[in-house]
């Protein structure tokens, strides 16, 4: 069994028992949370749109925490212009507990 999930404006195919990285959650680590479910996968019926309302998603918040450091660097050939900036991107780590079809 697996749901398709909508969070931070994104989507994620998730299965009981599975740890996924979300964009940042106002939660913190030890809390429930609930997913909207778009879509669910039972024993190969899918169900999906209005039906798909009543499912209930389910997880436990396991980290608040950062990604890895990626390196922006911009530049201008021939211009000595140069602009180099870090970014580690904010976001939670949500332990899937159980799809409630």
């Amino acid at each position: 069994m697996y749901a398709i999930v909508l969070t931070g404006g994104k989507q994620y195919k998730v299965e009981p028992d599975q740890i996924i990285k979300v964009e940042k959650l106002d939660a913190n680590v030890g809390d429930k949370v609930e997913l909207t479910a778009l879509m669910v996968n039972k024993d190969g019926e899918i169900v999906c749109g209005e039906a798909a309302a009543n499912v209930v998603v389910t997880g436990e918040v396991v980290a608040q925490d950062k990604a890895k450091k990626i390196i922006v660097f911009k530049y201008k050939s021939k211009k000595n212009e140069r602009k180099r900036q870090g970014h580690r991107q904010p976001y939670t780590a949500i332990k899937i507990s159980e799809i409630k079809a």
